[in-house]
């Protein structure tokens, strides 16, 4: 299999995709979208999209399944499974704000093997593929230098449904605020991971995501020579709806921390 190849061809999908993303907000209505459950909405660009992604990635990879944020899973026992989420931060589409994502993953025998993350406001677009180093717009990027939480600027997210461990959340996020640089919430998961492989944040920490949110990212940094874990250390990541991506050098000491609040066994 070329993965060069099908990241060529991805990439010029993703760019066509993105364009049909920002030309459509120009004649959006922000009180025309649906509310799949609460604070979770989508609008027919999130739909239009998707099929679109679907449609030619379908193309470039024949019998290949997918897992995708609007249409859910098809055809889950293929070799090759991509991961899509048309447009993660469709709540900052809504109200004319920026980072909005298109995110893509291919994986290949449930290890990913591609990720494709195109921030349509900016119009950068990072990527990765097997065998290959991390890239945002044909320049090679990595995760930044920095060998401390003391000197990191972190980023994070806010569960939208899930609020069972906030309280352990809140306690975290108060512990990083007096550690670090600082915290940051643009509200694209992916996008977020996105500025973790080039070196803008240090650090990103989430829980209650979908695959469709990390897959790509994730691979992306560790291309770029970052590390990715669920919240105990472990490789549950993609599917186990929590996640935490840093440079190289502050994993330790940043997993230190989100254990201290975020494990099972804390109350």
């Amino acid at each position: 299999m070329n993965y060069n190849d099908i990241l060529k061809q991805t990439l010029a999908i993703t760019d066509k995709t993105a364009n049909y993303i920002k030309n459509e907000r120009n004649k959006f209505s922000n009180e025309v979208f649906e509310v799949k459950s609460h604070n979770s909405f989508v609008t027919h660009v999130d739909k239009n999209a998707e099929h679109l992604l679907l449609e030619s990635l379908s193309k470039i990879v024949p019998n290949s399944g997918f897992l995708a944020e609007e249409s859910g899973e098809s055809n889950k026992n293929s070799e090759f499974l991509w991961i899509i989420d048309p447009l993660d931060g469709t709540t900052n589409y809504i109200h004319s704000l920026y980072p909005v994502a298109i995110s893509i993953a291919l994986m290949h025998n449930n290890k990913p093997v591609l990720g494709v993350i195109h921030e349509v406001g900016l119009n950068e677009v990072f990527y990765a593929s097997k065998n290959d180093k991390a890239y945002m717009n044909n320049k090679q990027i990595s995760v930044s230098k920095i060998k401390h939480v003391k000197d990191s600027l972190l980023a994070t997210g806010f569960p939208y449904y899930d609020y069972d461990r906030m309280e352990q959340y809140m306690n975290l996020m108060k512990e990083f605020m007096h550690v670090s640089h600082g915290l940051r919430r643009l509200g694209s998961a992916a996008t977020d991971l996105a500025y973790v492989a080039c070196g803008r944040f240090e650090g990103f920490f989430e829980y209650s995501l979908s695959p469709w949110d990390v897959a790509a990212g994730a691979f992306i940094i560790e291309r770029a020579g970052g590390k990715i874990s669920d919240f105990s250390g472990g490789n549950n990541y993609i599917y186990g709806q929590e996640i935490l991506a840093t440079n190289a050098n502050i994993f330790e000491e940043l997993l230190s921390y989100t254990m201290k609040y975020m494990s099972p066994d804390v109350k």
